[in-house]
């Protein structure tokens, strides 16, 4: 019993990682600014479906998930110090099965419910001052850089004794700093970040594995990301993404789980296309090229935007 309960331990935070992984989603012109009174509803909904690699330190086999995420995005830019800025408050749900072979026992779960909200701030540091409507269409983008932080905040739902949660019970923190240059037409978008980690201190308690209290916590995860887009036309572009981040490795209870670094990477694509002045569809696809631990997805996401100009103060 007590191995069968490390297996329990070392496989449960690996799959629950996955949810965390979401916000490794790649993220196209973050940094490109918008006048100050800008406003959006984005109503997304992503499907992803794939593999997961548990490495050679656990007797699990053939494991998958396919899960969905719709979501529900409000996106407002204003003025931070004469910078342009912007801030977005995202909350998800999801919806999956993930299944395995554990020493040769099959296993599948099923959940739904209310994931972790985000929300992020970020402020222009180069390159793009706070401007009305009027100013903004005469100003052309050169070199831009910009400093954000992403915040997890734990709202999903969450019961301690179940191996895999919509939610994660902890906070998640993401500063990064992001440049973004254009020559005509091309875009080029660079960032890097870490995302850093509060404790889940009632982790897996209470279950049939165990009744102690646990105390889940997980080293700073650095990550970067890349990628270059083309514009169409005004509000039609289409973009190369990709990223690559590593660390993550999780302790229960002070011992270091042997087996849960992280070193993965996904690579994909986006298109915008605008269909009114207000209306805009953005589809994207990406795939898990790299996994060290953890997920090999393939995703598929699809999001419908309105977007306003408001009154000024």
């Amino acid at each position: 019993m007590r191995r069968l309960f490390r297996l329990v331990i070392s496989a449960a935070m690996i799959v629950s990682s996955l949810y965390a992984l979401r916000a490794q989603d790649l993220r196209p012109r973050a940094y490109v600014i918008t006048p100050i009174h800008s406003n959006a509803v984005i109503v997304g909904y992503a499907f992803s479906d794939g593999s997961i690699f548990f490495g050679t330190v656990l007797p699990i086999t053939n494991a998958s998930g396919r899960y969905s995420v719709p979501n529900l995005s409000y996106y407002h830019s204003l003025s931070f110090f004469k910078r342009s800025a912007n801030f977005t408050a995202t909350l998800p749900y999801v919806v999956g099965t993930f299944q395995g072979a554990v020493q040769g026992n099959e296993q599948s779960i099923y959940r739904s419910g209310l994931a972790d909200s985000i929300f992020r701030f970020s402020v222009n540091l180069l390159g793009g001052p706070a401007m009305p409507p009027k100013e903004f269409v005469k100003w052309k983008q050169k070199t831009i850089l910009g400093a954000s932080i992403q915040v997890v905040a734990p709202t999903g739902q969450y019961y301690p004794s179940h191996l895999i949660n919509p939610g994660s019970n902890r906070w998640g923190f993401k500063p990064e700093l992001g440049y973004s240059r254009r020559w005509k037409n091309w875009i080029l978008d660079a960032y890097g970040g870490a995302w850093l980690f509060t404790a889940n201190n009632n982790y897996l308690t209470g279950s049939e594995f165990s009744k102690r209290q646990n105390t889940l916590t997980e080293a700073p995860v650095g990550a970067l990301e890349m990628h270059l887009s083309y514009d169409v036309k005004p509000r039609l572009w289409a973009s190369v993404d990709g990223n690559y981040w590593y660390g993550g490795k999780t302790t229960v209870n002070d011992v270091i789980k042997i087996g849960t670094l992280q070193a993965n990477s996904r690579i994909g694509g986006t298109i915008s296309v605008p269909f009114t002045k207000h209306q805009s569809v953005k589809f994207s696809y990406s795939d898990g090229e790299l996994a060290r631990i953890g997920g090999t997805f393939q995703t598929v996401s699809v999001a419908w935007q309105y977007s306003w100009l408001g009154k000024p103060n």
